[in-house]
């Protein structure tokens, strides 16, 4: 059984007169433990599908499976739920409260699971750990720099210890360096393990995943293993 099992998947926007097909008749399989970029240029539908690959949004049409739940079948609070505990999300804005400390910002999803205080925090201390923030966990978020920011948010991700670490354009406001540091990062967990989704337009990022899957107006053109970090 794949982790992921998306079948002639479309997702149509009604913009008035208008109506957008911004996936159409995707089909994508992907396994645990995979490293993917999904790729392509702006309005090629990658945005539209990581928001239904995370439970975001749900397809207009089609059947999505995760880890064997039909996911187009879930109400919007088993959607939440599913969420919680099958994705970590990275996103390329952070999304931290600002005066809020690193500790406090990993814990959030494991708050909304209903996990006790003192399991949380042992969690959250463990995950800080995991990306090397351990002695930042008192700082607030406004007090670190991008890379370390970005750093907290994938402690965050990966706090509940998800099927899937699901990452837009995770570099995208940092500097080449605190990139590259970053991308050593989702390598080092990868190899630990855990399945990466990345969503990119960068050839450089996508390099670091070991299947590239391409689209163009909501439909995958391409789909090729690289073979550069362990693709299955």
């Amino acid at each position: 059984m794949s982790l992921i099992e998306l079948s002639e998947v479309s997702k149509i926007y009604d913009m008035g007169a208008e109506k957008v097909h911004a996936l159409d008749g995707l089909d994508l399989m992907m396994e645990k433990g995979e490293y993917v970029a999904i790729m392509g240029a702006s309005g090629s539908g990658k945005s539209t599908l990581m928001n239904v690959v995370g439970c975001l949004d749900r397809p207009t049409s089609g059947s999505y499976e995760l880890n064997g739940t039909a996911v187009q079948e879930l109400s919007d609070e088993e959607l939440a739920a599913i969420r919680n505990r099958e994705i970590g999300f990275v996103f390329q804005t952070f999304n931290l409260l600002a005066r809020t400390d690193a500790l406090h910002n990993v814990e959030l999803p494991l708050v909304y699971a209903g996990i006790a205080r003192k399991e949380r925090r042992q969690l959250a201390e463990a995950a800080l750990e995991r990306v090397g923030l351990g002695d930042r966990s008192r700082h607030d978020s406004n007090e670190l720099s991008g890379g370390q920011r970005q750093r907290v948010a994938i402690a965050r991700a990966l706090v509940n210890n998800p099927s899937i670490l699901l990452a837009d354009e995770p570099t995208g406001n940092l500097d080449s360096v605190t990139s590259q540091e970053i991308m050593e990062l989702f390598d080092d967990l990868h190899d630990g393990g855990n399945t990466v989704i990345l969503v990119t337009h960068e050839p450089d990022i996508a390099s670091h995943a070991g299947r590239e899957v391409y689209l163009t107006d909501g439909k995958v053109v391409r789909d090729v293993k690289t073979g550069s970090n362990g693709g299955v």
